[in-house]
């Protein structure tokens, strides 16, 4: 029996359950964008809107719950790059192109996690996106930050120089990819080399941190 198996049979029938609506939801994102509606969602997933409610609380219940589950998915992804047998140059690139290729593969993910529908389709699904798109971008600063504590001598300060990095490197990864996958002036490759060339300036002089698994 493999992890995933075990894991599903570890799970009680309301947290199965959940999952389920949980992927049902993510159906009509990946088929609808910001335009997905409690409505879509409920009825992908064969229930009423009411016991959709009742799983998740509201539609920021449910919307916390989706980013959650794309969010601890990339960052598994993300620490995946920057644990690879490579040399630094080639993991910060392995890194960013991670970031990329996540939103170029499930651009209406994307789109519904970080961007609100026209303001029709807002008044009947409710999701305030941009309350809820800050603290998933905090969150995977304060993990980056995290990340480069752990594996970078940054002297002095330390701690903050590290969540400056994180916040930094979240939020350039961020703009740049949003303002890419819109217009699409480049291709990906360059648009990781270029983001790398400019982070690796100060990159390149940090020394690993004593002990630490090295970044």
């Amino acid at each position: 029996m493999d992890i995933a198996h075990r894991t599903t049979d570890r799970q009680t029938p309301a947290e199965q359950r959940r999952r389920e609506l949980l992927e049902a939801a993510d159906r009509v994102v990946l088929r609808d964008g910001p335009k997905a509606s409690m409505n879509a969602i409920a009825a992908e997933a064969g229930i009423t809107k009411p016991i959709l409610y009742r799983h998740f609380g509201d539609k920021g219940g449910l919307y916390r719950a989706l980013a959650t589950r794309h969010t601890d998915a990339l960052l598994a992804s993300l620490r995946a790059s920057l644990d690879a047998p490579a040399d630094r140059r080639r993991r910060v690139e392995a890194t960013l192109d991670t970031y990329l290729a996540s939103i170029e593969a499930m651009p209406q993910v994307y789109r519904f996690l970080m961007h609100p529908a026209d303001e029709a389709h807002q008044a009947e699904q409710g999701f305030d996106v941009g309350r809820h798109s800050a603290p998933l971008l905090r969150r995977m600063g304060e993990e980056l930050g995290q990340v480069i504590a752990e594996r970078v001598d940054l002297g002095p300060a330390a701690e903050v120089q590290a969540r400056i990095w994180g916040h930094g490197i979240v939020g350039m990864m961020h703009a740049a990819g949003d303002w890419w996958l819109g217009e699409r002036p480049c291709s990906r490759a360059d648009l990781v080399k270029s983001l790398a060339a400019l982070l690796w300036g100060r990159l390149a002089e940090a020394d690993d941190l004593p002990g630490g698994p090295g970044f």
